[in-house]
């Protein structure tokens, strides 16, 4: 005998939530049918996959790898099942998508509206999280689609969304406040840029725009997001590095906040929708592209007009 899907989604709900008796919630089981199928399980198996100890349910190393694989299982019969339902025209059930913390506020709010009209049994349960953790979710199975930098997941098939250039924004009375206009790469040389943590594609980027540029990133002050870099650079702590779909979205709301676009030619990056290569909803998942694409583009378009970006 080999271990059910049952058994795999209780041993992956422990996983996640850590304790027996959340777990059993979450599959809407009692706790002692839960615990008797994962004995059973591992009885199959013949190892242990869970320590119990004080503070709840701890996986042991096998025990890790095999959630790994479950999840992945669960998600391949899951896809499946969908693709069952669907026809053509019709898209629909519930859909894990991670997104970049730099864009899903700004991006899906009215993209979720739009496809709620177009597709209204699709249900999208949206997290946020940095571009390492979103390679690391999709691949074993918690995500079903990601928006990410395309070129941090080399493995997947991908779909283009957007381009997003690179803005700057300093304190009102620093002199690069001044005017309005691209901002040089010399104007920015000795000015410390100011950029989110470890984990984010943008922070490799900054971090590459400074060495071409021929200044630094700060040593002193790394953002846990962009709003507190920004404010970090309102206090005159250095020059925030913002990509375009916030810096514009922040611009529209604060009228007297300057920013700047970069006029360089890599200040820039490629924001696309991917998904495992092995999924066989590609066609609906490029639908789903077409959609946010549009999205992405009218708000972009909306926010260069309102603040006459060059």
């Amino acid at each position: 005998m080999r271990p059910t899907l049952k058994q795999l989604e209780y041993l992956v709900a422990i996983a996640e939530t850590g304790k027996y008796g959340e777990a059993a919630k979450r599959v809407n089981v009692s706790q002692s049918s839960l615990s008797t199928q994962i004995a059973d399980m591992e009885e199959e198996l013949g190892t242990r996959l869970l320590e119990r100890g004080r503070h709840g349910a701890v996986l042991t190393p096998t025990g890790r790898d095999i959630v790994v694989r479950a999840r992945y299982i669960l998600r391949q019969v899951e896809e499946l099942h969908t693709l069952s339902r669907q026809s053509e025209e019709d898209f629909k059930g519930r859909i894990n998508l991670g997104v970049l913390p730099s864009v899903g506020p700004y991006l899906l709010p009215p993209a979720t509206r739009q496809l709620h009209q177009r597709f209204p049994e699709l249900r999208l349960i949206v997290r946020e999280e940095r571009t390492i953790d979103l390679a690391e979710h999709l691949s074993d199975g918690r995500f079903d689609l990601i928006i990410s930098t395309p070129e941090s997941h080399p493995e997947c098939r991908s779909e283009p969304l957007f381009t997003e250039q690179l803005w700057i924004c300093a304190a009102s009375d620093d002199p690069l406040s001044s005017t309005t206009g691209p901002v040089e790469p010399e104007e920015l040389r000795g000015h410390p840029l100011l950029t989110i943590g470890y984990g984010h594609r943008l922070s490799e980027l900054v971090h590459r725009l400074a060495d071409d540029i021929g200044t630094q990133v700060s040593t002193e002050y790394e953002g846990s997001s962009l709003d507190a870099v920004r404010q970090m650079a309102i206090m005159g702590a250095g020059v925030a590095v913002l990509p375009s779909l916030y810096a514009l979205s922040e611009a529209r709301r604060d009228p007297e906040q300057v920013i700047r676009r970069v006029n360089y030619p890599s200040a820039e990056r490629n924001i696309a929708l991917c998904w495992r290569a092995t999924s066989p909803l590609s066609d609906r998942y490029r639908t789903l592209a077409d959609e946010l694409s549009a999205t992405a583009a009218n708000i972009l378009e909306q926010g260069a007009a309102s603040i006459g970006a060059a």
